[in-house]
């Protein structure tokens, strides 16, 4: 059994572990040599996880975890829980966590909301990411044994829990409520993000919007995979800012998903925008496929507040300069807060009503 405080002094110890480990993992691709076992044990370990899911390269694993380490302060995990109401003795609740796959670590903010509160969290991984989660719990475990009730990784049927939090595509997502229906839970279906520009963008702007759409080959639901632009708008100076992420053509899965869209597209005759790594075409829908990117063309600003806030059910991130109160600077899509919460659900007030 563990308090409050204990469970924060954990995490915040992961933290900087994972920070430590992050400064050694760049300093040995320079060639710097470390014979700390921990540290290549965690090499190892990423290293099978590249293997088991050619997305999940090093680069972007990393960027994960600097992301995790950076939240998991002491300041950042007090400013996160002072405003609920969290109490010291808690009625443990178990509670069923069926996690997404699509990019590293996804499901940690999941697994993190769980345990901070004092239940327990019984994760069912997805195949597509199922290295990388118990490798950090079991790190945390070595930091305070304490835990070790509070959490465990199933691989067969999900019994005996109170509550489930489930992360699927809108299929999956009606079969999860339909047999989750008994328990309180959360479920996520699909959701995008999306780039409004207005034309007037800086180059360092778009720029940094490459981030938004290349982070993760676009897999995660924040990033960016539709662009609304106004009408007559010139793609040229978006193709010239975002011509430094090219490298990203030398990923071979990247490549192929590239290369098979181009020509579905083609053979279709769609009219499309290409630089030889982006695929750009114009699309009322708002899921593109990997490497392509969608654009609609919008006439008056308060037409188009008008369907986003008509599709907010849809999106998860939007990035602006100046159109919405709750918009997102450029290049800050994969970099979320504590507070911001997958479809916007409050997944702590969730597990402190249990």
């Amino acid at each position: 059994m563990t308090d409050l405080k204990q469970r924060i002094k954990a995490f915040v110890k992961l933290g900087e572990y994972i920070q430590e480990y992050c400064k050694y993992a760049i300093e040995s691709s320079e060639n710097k040599i470390d014979t700390n076992e921990q540290h290549l044990f965690f090499d190892e370990k990423i290293k099978f996880a590249e293997i088991k899911n050619n997305w999940f390269t090093k680069e972007n694993i990393l960027f994960s975890f600097k992301n995790w380490s950076d939240l998991l302060s002491e300041k950042q995990l007090n400013n996160w829980l002072s405003t609920y109401n969290i109490p010291e003795e808690n009625n443990k609740k178990t509670i069923a966590l069926i996690l997404a796959g699509n990019i590293p670590l996804v499901g940690f903010h999941d697994f993190l909301a769980t345990i901070i509160v004092g239940n327990k969290a019984l994760v069912k991984l997805s195949s597509n990411d199922a290295v990388l989660l118990p490798l950090i719990a079991n790190k945390l475990l070595e930091i305070e044994p304490l835990l070790k009730d509070s959490f465990e990784f199933i691989e067969g049927k999900l019994e005996n829990f109170d509550a489930v939090i489930a992360t699927g595509s809108n299929n999956t997502a009606r079969y999860f409520e339909h047999y989750f229906s008994k328990k309180p839970n959360i479920i996520r279906k699909n959701r995008n993000s999306i780039a409004i520009l207005t034309g007037k963008e800086t180059p360092e702007q778009l720029k940094a919007l490459g981030e938004d759409v290349f982070r993760y080959y676009g897999l995660g639901c924040r990033s960016v995979s539709k662009l609304f632009v106004p009408k007559g708008y010139n793609f040229d100076a978006f193709f010239s800012a975002i011509y430094h992420y090219n490298p990203i053509i030398n990923q071979f899965k990247y490549a192929n998903n590239y290369d098979y869209n181009k020509a579905v597209y083609l053979m279709s005759e769609f009219k499309l925008l290409e630089n030889g790594f982006l695929i750009l075409k114009e699309d009322a829908s708002y899921s593109s496929p990997i490497a392509s990117l969608f654009y609609e063309y919008y006439n008056a600003t308060e037409e188009l507040q008008n369907k986003i806030e008509n599709d907010k059910d849809k999106l998860q991130c939007t990035v602006s300069n100046g159109f919405s109160s709750n918009e997102i600077n450029f290049g800050e899509t994969q970099n979320p807060s504590l507070t911001d919460y997958a479809d916007g659900i409050d997944t702590l007030a969730f597990l402190l009503t249990l």
